[in-house]
């Protein structure tokens, strides 16, 4: 029922939305750039703001149309190399470049799309051939096609690997982090030749006991119970999905920006003065960070459900205990495969620590393939986007996976 509502009053607001931005428009259209005009110029910002803080359900564009290689520019297009009702395995094709190492990037499947990881993506792709699990809305995926959980996300791991082929490498930002793991050792125990050449894990989950930040008390303290009373919905009936169950990505979106509340009131309010003032360049950038922050993605329930009550509750992965499809998950099993771990020193998400107990669980890992780095002066999103990932982090991930291939 919630869902239901939520949905009418996105509709309902829309046409408000559009009528705010146009207004905006034609405001500064009419104010020029006079002093005394400043006045409907900072009308005209508050408009153009409250205009787009709309929730958006569909996956932005990734975008890229050129990598540069060397001293030349090709040209870049997106290829499907496997697809399943929940995910694509999306393949980013340099024209005309020489084979590369081939990454798995695997974006988190929580509330956002996977070009949450463009930043990520635009930084490795010069020198990678990248794919990218991009996940599909699960309320845009009918409810015949089944139920989605955690092992079933370790299943799309395995299976991607194998697509791409033999000598491939993974990169699991946040979440994945944990099923990447069970993928990797799953693959190892089976000595599956696709098993990944390297694995990087950044800012996961993988023991949440150690320096438990707001997220990790939080699940703690609710039961299982409230979870599933409180965030659990079913997809409506205009949706393809309806009547699956998901933790709606809205919710998830208002979950998130309570946790920094004032930090996103303060840049709505500098967005305000950043088109009053005509600043052309700080207008698009919070233009685009938020574009991409309001586009959600519901969660199916069953993953959701079994990632808290398994990874952030139980601890199944840190304490042996984690199983895949009735088999016990053993990391230590892992030894052909380089490791390495980033972490950021200011994340409020996963804290320092959480990331690094893979090292200890992947004790078959020769200790000289093992690499741990802590960025200093980032938080959570700082590990994998921004101006110290492309110059700090990236360099070190880089020479790793090349050392590898």
């Amino acid at each position: 029922m919630l869902y239901s509502l939520t949905a009418l009053q996105e509709d309902l607001a829309a046409p408000f939305r559009r009528m705010a931005m146009l207004s905006a428009r034609m405001l500064l259209d009419a104010a020029g750039d006079a002093p005394q005009n400043f006045p409907a110029r900072y009308l005209a910002g508050a408009l153009d703001v409250a205009g787009r803080a709309a929730v958006l359900h569909h996956r932005p564009a990734f975008g890229f149309t050129t990598a540069r290689l060397g001293n030349r520019d090709v040209a870049v297009r997106e290829e499907a190399v496997a697809k399943t009702p929940f995910a694509t395995l999306l393949r980013f094709v340099k024209e005309g470049a020489e084979e590369q190492p081939k990454v798995l990037v695997t974006a988190p499947m929580s509330g956002h799309f996977a070009t949450l990881l463009r930043g990520t993506v635009e930084t490795m792709l010069p020198d990678f051939d990248i794919h990218i699990t991009d996940w599909h809305n699960p309320r845009d995926v009918p409810a015949a096609e089944g139920a989605f959980g955690f092992d079933d996300y370790v299943t799309h791991i395995i299976d991607f690997l194998r697509a791409m082929g033999p000598g491939s490498h993974v990169l699991a930002v946040c979440q994945p982090s944990v099923p990447v793991l069970a993928a990797a050792a799953i693959m190892a125990e089976d000595r599956d030749r696709a098993q990944p050449r390297s694995m990087t894990l950044m800012a996961g989950p993988i023991d949440t006991r150690i320096a438990p930040t707001k997220v990790n008390e939080f699940a703690a303290q609710k039961d299982m119970a409230w979870f599933e009373k409180n965030l659990i919905q079913k997809v409506p009936w205009q949706f393809a999905g309806a009547g699956r169950r998901v933790y709606p990505g809205a919710t998830q979106l208002s979950a998130f920006m309570a946790m920094n509340i004032g930090r996103h009131i303060s840049g709505h309010v500098g967005q305000v003065k950043n088109v009053a003032t005509a600043d052309a360049a700080a207008t698009e950038t919070h233009r685009h960070f938020y574009e991409e922050y309001f586009s959600v993605m519901d969660l199916s329930a069953d993953f959701f459900l079994e990632t808290v009550d398994r990874i952030f509750k139980r601890h199944e992965l840190a304490t042996g205990l984690l199983e895949y499809r009735g088999r016990r998950v053993r990391p230590e099993l892992i030894r052909r495969c380089a490791l390495m771990v980033v972490e950021g020193e200011r994340d409020d998400i996963c804290s320092v620590g959480q990331t690094m107990a893979a090292l200890d669980l992947c004790s078959g890992i020769p200790v000289n393939m093992r690499n741990y780095h802590l960025q200093t002066g980032v938080g959570h999103y700082g590990v994998f986007n921004g101006r110290r990932w492309q110059t700090e982090i990236y360099p070190k991930v880089r020479e790793m996976i090349e050392s590898m291939s």
